[in-house]
């Protein structure tokens, strides 16, 4: 199990208190370590609907799901973990989750958008702070650079050059990374079988079925239903009800 993060939990305190937060924590994990999973999930899940929805929370709720078979939200919480962290145990438990379903879509690399496959390759925490260091390490260097001798001043202008392309480079990277947060939707199948119809109407044909635990994306929306896509370019309609965004 992952450590719980005191600061996280303190920043993020909507309803329990630090103190309180921490004791249900405790309580979850040791649930957990007895393998009564259902009450590790119970409580998990009081830390996630107040508020305290860090990688460490996540990633323990998704386990104690993935620990019982249920791999809908397994793999929801497990992603949404993995979209605060990247760590190496939540990867491996994803992995996981992944062979277990029942979908097996192959093309997931190349359908996915390029700008997400940019996206979800680098850090976007390491990015800003690559940004703002070489940014202001440009502009220091610019000014510094025209008080440097004569011979020094290639030297530092190479340097300050460097430092600037690198900064446009990481901002343009982060600002990549917002703009997919913004609009590529995802989400994960809950239920054991969900149909996918071929339009967005309770008559509508079934176009194929999908299972518990498989990522899609969502293009469109109409009333009650969404518009899904499967890596493998498939696409249809199912109710909301089906899948939880991630």
């Amino acid at each position: 199990m992952m450590p719980l993060f005191f600061s996280v939990l303190l920043a993020q305190a909507t309803y329990y208190t630090p103190q309180e937060a921490t004791e249900l924590f405790n309580q979850a994990n040791d649930a957990y370590y007895k393998q009564d999973y259902a009450t590790a999930q119970k409580t998990y899940l009081k830390l996630v609907e107040h508020g305290q929805s860090g990688a460490d929370v996540l990633y323990n709720l998704g386990t104690a799901y993935l620990a019982t078979g249920d791999l809908g939200p397994a793999v929801l919480y497990l992603e949404r973990a993995a979209q605060r962290s990247r760590a190496d145990d939540i990867e491996a438990h994803l992995s996981l989750a992944r062979a277990k379903q029942l979908d097996q879509v192959v093309g997931a690399l190349s359908d996915e958008p390029f700008l997400q496959r940019v996206a979800n390759a680098f850090n976007p925490d390491l990015l800003a702070v690559v940004f703002l260091v070489t940014w202001w390490l440009g502009l220091g260097l610019a000014a510094f650079t025209h008080r440097r001798p004569s011979g020094q001043r290639l030297v530092f202008g190479l340097v300050t050059l460097g430092s600037l392309v690198l900064a446009v480079a990481s901002g343009a990277l982060l600002a990549n990374h917002v703009y997919v947060s913004q609009t590529v939707r995802e989400a994960v199948v809950q239920p054991e079988v969900l149909k996918v119809l071929k339009g967005p109407s309770d008559g509508s044909p079934v176009a194929f079925e999908v299972h518990a635990g498989l990522k899609v994306r969502v293009v469109e929306e109409d009333g009650k239903y969404l518009r899904l896509k499967l890596p493998n370019g498939l696409d249809g309609w199912a109710e909301k009800e089906g899948v939880e965004t991630l």
